[in-house]
């Protein structure tokens, strides 16, 4: 049966991509409307970290009616920090990979779309660069529902372990994380965003439903 990726919609690919016949771009807007139908929030502003959530923070503009805004800045000379072995390598990367900008931030009630939380590291360092740029409140809105589940078919997070989410639920996630409130997106919003039959994605990574035969040792630590 077709199993697709459907994390391909969500952050490996560009958004002028076409991914199985449709525009990236254009279900990755989808995806950030239906984020802001099931998690709306009170915020002054939304605003992205650039650059795999920027069209769903769009989408999630659009649909809450809250303006979006450039908040954070990346540097383009950084590449994608989740796929770093070393937790202090991927620390240091992120903080050289982003820079606030005070004057949108400061004083502001801010909704930061991500698009998914894989270990953590990332979006704890960004909330705290928020906050020291003078925001007043930071909200995390994810376009995806929680990666609890290992991926056996190429993405770099083989182990339950290394999932923050696959010991800790949303509500223990947001107080690690420091942030005033955070909420996902649904495994079935996220299936019905995408284009057409919903079965004809693998969400493994989300349900845990694989679409082939895995080890029964979830422990393996390389996807060889």
């Amino acid at each position: 049966r077709k199993a697709h990726c459907i994390f391909e919609y969500v952050y490996f690919s560009r958004p002028d991509s076409h991914i199985f016949e449709h525009s990236c771009d254009k279900i990755r807007r989808r995806i950030g409307r239906q984020l802001a139908k099931e998690c709306p929030v009170s915020s002054d502003i939304v605003i992205a970290v650039p650059d795999s959530s920027t069209t769903a923070a769009l989408g999630y503009a659009q649909e809450s009616k809250i303006p979006f805004e450039i908040g954070l800045l990346r540097n383009h000379y950084v590449g994608r920090t989740f796929i770093d072995p070393a937790q202090d390598v991927r620390e240091q990367k992120v903080r050289l990979k982003f820079n606030t900008i005070h004057g949108v931030l400061k004083g502001k009630r801010v909704c930061v779309v991500e698009d998914s939380i894989v270990r953590g590291t990332t979006l704890k360092l960004i909330a705290k660069m928020i906050r020291d740029a003078g925001a007043t409140e930071v909200h995390i809105r994810i376009s995806s529902p929680p990666v609890a589940h290992p991926c056996f078919f190429g993405m770099d997070f083989p182990t339950s372990g290394e999932l923050v989410a696959s010991s800790l639920t949303p509500a223990e996630i947001g107080k690690m994380l420091g942030v005033d409130s955070l909420g996902y997106l649904s495994v079935d919003g996220l299936r019905n965003a995408a284009p057409g039959n919903p079965s004809d994605y693998c969400a493994a990574c989300f349900d845990g439903n694989y679409p082939d035969y895995i080890p029964s040792d979830k422990s393996k630590t390389s996807c060889s």
